[in-house]
């Protein structure tokens, strides 16, 4: 059964036009193949900062001019959505991040200027002495994935090695990124082991709702909106995911249903995480349909 219907792509879309900022515009007309990269370069560039870093809200919870390690991510996932993630342009992203690095080897999720800008109350700046593998986890595995050279890579793989298998609690989030790693880690034997760890590690610490008709019958983690749940195919996002194998057929079919049915009268996918902030619902939904859609397309084509 295909999920995905020109029908629903146009209503998204008309979201998308609506609601979106310039760069998510430029992203739904090439994933809709009416646009081109360099149209998504251009309005890309927009975010990039004097030192080589990224800001003005390409994470939309990250606000204000001065660049963060978590925009940096953000500006990464973008390059590798239109597979723009070239040597030159990640070198010099790199360069940026090995400025703001620990000793360690990872980089903080944030630094200390985020406190100068419109934040979540709860979102402070962590310890500037370690690296967070929320951040380090899936920039690293970005640039592994189109094989980038540059000094940061190779600290910031080891530290995410080390980190990862000393994890035995997580949450979603970290789950993302740490899964983004070991999809492109080159130790294949090790990262396979420690996806079928982390597996075990979500479902037996009730990170994934498996039945969207009973969400009573697991908590939301520590720290997350109270109905903020994850489901199977926000783990794996398409069948070439390490996560595809942590769920049976029966279960990512009915994930991916839902997310079918989440579609809004106004076209877009909702959001679910704690809105600080009245304006951050209409600024990240636009990006959450994009993803919703890219989500749907990846496991209708392996029909």
């Amino acid at each position: 059964m295909t999920r995905i219907t020109d029908t629903m792509i146009e209503r998204a879309a008309e979201f998308v036009w609506l609601t979106g900022s310039t760069l998510v515009q430029r992203r739904m007309a090439y994933w809709l193949g009416e646009g081109d990269r360099d149209a998504v370069l251009a309005a890309f560039a927009g975010h990039r900062t004097v030192d080589g870093g990224y800001a003005f809200a390409i994470e939309p919870d990250v606000k204000g001019h001065a660049p963060q390690p978590l925009s940096a991510m953000a500006a990464l996932e973008v390059l590798d959505e239109v597979d723009a993630v070239d040597q030159e342009l990640a070198a010099s992203i790199c360069d940026w991040l090995l400025r703001h690095t620990a000793e360690d080897g990872g980089v903080p999720d944030l630094l200390p200027s985020i406190a100068a800008y419109p934040r979540p109350p709860w979102v402070e700046p962590p310890p500037q002495d370690r690296g967070g593998l929320l951040t380090t986890a899936r920039i690293a595995g970005i640039l592994l994935k189109h094989g980038i050279e540059h000094p940061w890579v190779a600290g910031a793989a080891e530290f995410c090695r080390k980190a990862i298998s000393e994890i035995d609690t997580t949450h979603p989030y970290e789950v993302f990124s740490v899964l983004r790693f070991l999809e492109h880690a080159p130790e294949r034997a090790w990262a396979e082991a420690e996806a079928k760890r982390f597996g075990a590690l979500v479902r037996d610490g009730d990170l994934v709702l498996l039945d969207p008709a009973n969400p009573d019958g697991i908590a939301s983690p520590p720290g997350y909106a109270e109905e903020e749940f994850t489901y199977p195919c926000e783990f794996a996002r398409g069948p070439w995911s390490l996560a595809a194998q942590w769920f049976s057929e029966e279960e990512l079919r009915v994930s991916l249903d839902r997310l079918v049915s989440e579609q809004r009268d106004d076209g877009g996918w909702p959001i679910y995480y704690r809105r600080w902030n009245p304006a951050i619902e209409q600024q990240a939904r636009p990006g959450f349909t994009l993803s919703a859609l890219r989500t749907l397309r990846a496991w209708d084509q392996a029909r």
